[in-house]
């Protein structure tokens, strides 16, 4: 194997590899070596077919994997005879290579800068502490009655309004021919509730119980079904009762039906869940800080590769925001140059943090255990009610599914054990100067509640309360 320097620049290196024809022929003798016991050749007893009739009949068969592994096997080498600790997959390219001559393979790779991590005991950091008002949990508790209200037939004759529910019975019509999926009977709807084709809930607002209806409406043009989306179609719509909600008296027998003891019960679990969504939004303000720290206490060279392919993720975030109108209004007023040249910075910055957190956890032996990834894939697949099932077999099929959960694990784990070294100061706010300047989604001030079984439940999770306003995806904390 021969072995030549092409490219030394920065933290870019490339070599020229020349693996010759000679050590490739054997490599094939000794693959056939390897496999004649298990080749049947006519004439020949297993295990006794000459090497001649070997090469003549199998060589071609087996040169794509000897080449393989040789080109495996030799850029290893490469890298370890010169201690190149390399970041990402090496860049393999074949330059040449004919059947009996010598193959040739270029090499490319970006190295690990020279990191010296600062003395983490020496940051500085102020941990905020929401103080939760009764009145938050007062408010909480009031959403979660108003998700758990129950309906009632209304009085006779009323004309169904917003905020009411229809039980329908309908039919829908394109071209005057029925479409799947656009039958049902007994159907419940909530006026309002904006989730039926645009317009058709407006459509049944007046109407009243035995009422028949024609609703028109045109399916909008990204509808999920190719046959129907931009189509006009009319519904016959017969209307089978109107019911209007009943509230909920929040008390005991309230907290009772959500399987709780006692109305305190129901607070006492509102407050922890809201302690700890605001929690996390606390942990990603002091992350964010941390992360500032750690950008401007650190200094030296990123691989520009790798800042490209960075900068090349965010830009088509921005580019899509411009579509849909929603960049930021401080970018809004600048050029195309002036908005890659911010963004740029921040792939640098992303780029650089996710190298130092790296080293950061190599040095210090932190790892990413199969149970922490089993329980990330169940936190996922709760997001997905009725196919928790499949998304836990995508995870557990998947390896690169599994490393899209391992990356943000490890983060997390190097971030809690850069904190545990430095100077935290806890200081209790008010709630809202938690979300003061704060780029992550504000917690709603919403509870839901859940039974867990006939003698004892735990209230549902109080759920975020989201900004109004939200930053663009490129913008959000590193």
């Amino acid at each position: 194997m021969q072995v030549t320097e092409t490219k030394n620049d920065g933290l870019s290196r490339e070599y020229s590899v020349t693996i010759s024809g000679s050590d490739l022929d054997a490599r094939v003798d000794a693959r056939l070596t390897e496999a004649a016991g298990d080749i049947r050749v006519p004439g020949f007893r297993p295990g006794k077919v000459p090497m001649a009739v070997l090469r003549q009949r199998f060589a071609n068969s087996v040169l794509g994997e000897v080449i393989e592994k040789a080109v495996s096997e030799t850029s290893r080498e490469v890298l370890e005879e010169r201690e190149i600790r390399p970041i990402g997959q090496p860049k393999i390219e074949i330059s040449s290579f004919d059947k009996g001559s010598d193959l040739v393979y270029t090499i490319g790779v970006d190295l690990m800068p020279d990191i010296t991590p600062m003395d983490f005991s020496s940051i500085s950091l102020t941990r905020l502490k929401p103080k939760i008002e009764d009145s938050e949990v007062d408010e909480a508790v009031e959403r979660l009655a108003k998700d758990f209200r129950k309906t009632e037939p209304a009085p006779e004759g009323k004309a169904a309004a917003s905020g009411d529910v229809t039980v329908i019975d309908f039919v829908g019509k394109v071209d005057g021919v029925a479409f799947d999926g656009g039958t049902a009977e007994g159907h419940n709807l909530e006026l309002g509730s904006n989730r039926f084709i645009p317009g058709f809930e407006d459509q049944l607002i007046g109407a009243k119980k035995g009422d028949e209806k024609q609703v028109k409406v045109t399916f909008p043009e990204d509808y999920g079904s190719a046959e129907l989306a931009g189509k006009d179609a009319v519904f016959d719509v017969t209307v089978q009762d109107v019911q209007v909600y009943v509230d909920n008296e929040i008390n005991e027998d309230f907290a009772k039906t959500l399987g709780l003891e006692s109305l305190e019960q129901l607070r006492e679990q509102v407050r922890e869940r809201l302690g700890a969504d605001y929690g996390n939004v606390a942990r990603s303000r002091l992350k964010k800080d941390l992360l500032d720290v750690l950008a401007d206490g650190h200094d030296f060279d990123v691989p520009p590769a790798m800042v490209d392919g960075e900068f090349e993720q965010i830009w088509s975030q921005v580019e899509q925001a411009k579509e849909a109108d929603s960049l930021d209004e401080e970018d809004k007023g600048k050029s195309e140059d002036e908005l890659k040249a911010d963004y740029r910075e921040i792939a640098v910055r992303r780029v650089k943090l996710g190298m130092l957190l790296s080293e950061v956890g190599r040095m210090n032996a932190i790892e990413i255990s199969q149970e922490d990834i089993q329980r990330a894939a169940i936190t996922e697949a709760q997001k997905y009610p009725g196919q928790e099932r499949q998304v836990m077999e995508f995870y557990q099929t998947n390896q690169e599914a599994q490393a899209s959960l391992r990356a943000p694990l490890m983060e997390e784990k190097v971030v809690d054990f850069i904190v545990e070294m430095a100077k935290i100061t806890d200081k209790e706010v008010p709630v809202a100067e938690l979300f003061d300047d704060e780029p992550a989604a504000k917690p709603a001030k919403k509870a839901a509640a859940k039974k867990a079984s006939a003698k004892k439940a735990s209230a549902k999770k109080a759920g975020a309360k989201k900004a109004a306003a939200k930053k663009s995806e490129a913008k959000k904390a590193d």
